[in-house]
């Protein structure tokens, strides 16, 4: 696994690093989408999470959910474009499970991308992701998870 500045990133998973959003192939062509831990440090803990509805559509580069927390309200933008098959309803439920296990029980929607292979290509993994990752939060002038 990946430490960034204090901020975990597991080397399995891909990431779109400047919307701070992670995607792990589920092996029956749909992918599961949630929020790093970067995302987490940045917004503080969530207080809201508002999927799209299993069945709509989602645009690439647009939300597939919006988060809320006490600094923060915006979109969980997905680099795929596709249909949401299933939301984290739990997630829904208790907003926290993103900052508390974001690779794990705080994953936010599943879809099943239109043109997986081009977008995958775009994402980042491993050393790349970190070395990504550490230009991006240099440039953001964020110090890390640790002294979020």
């Amino acid at each position: 696994m990946a430490v960034v500045r204090g901020c975990q990133l597991p080397d399995e998973l891909l990431y779109d690093v400047e919307n701070h959003i992670w995607f792990k192939e589920m092996g029956d062509g749909t992918v599961r989408i949630g929020m790093t831990t970067v995302a987490g440090a940045l917004a503080g803990q969530l207080v809201a999470f508002t999927p799209k509805k299993a069945g709509r559509a989602v645009q690439a580069g647009k939300s597939c959910a919006t988060i809320e927390s006490g600094k923060w309200v915006g979109p969980a933008k997905s680099a795929a474009a596709g249909e949401v098959v299933a939301v984290n309803e739990d997630l829904a439920a208790k907003p926290t499970l993103a900052n508390e296990d974001p690779y794990g029980a705080g994953w936010m929607v599943l879809l099943k991308p239109e043109d997986w292979a081009s977008v995958k290509v775009t994402l980042s993994t491993g050393a790349e992701m970190a070395a990504k990752y550490e230009a991006k939060m240099a440039a953001d002038g964020f110090s890390g998870c640790a002294a979020a």
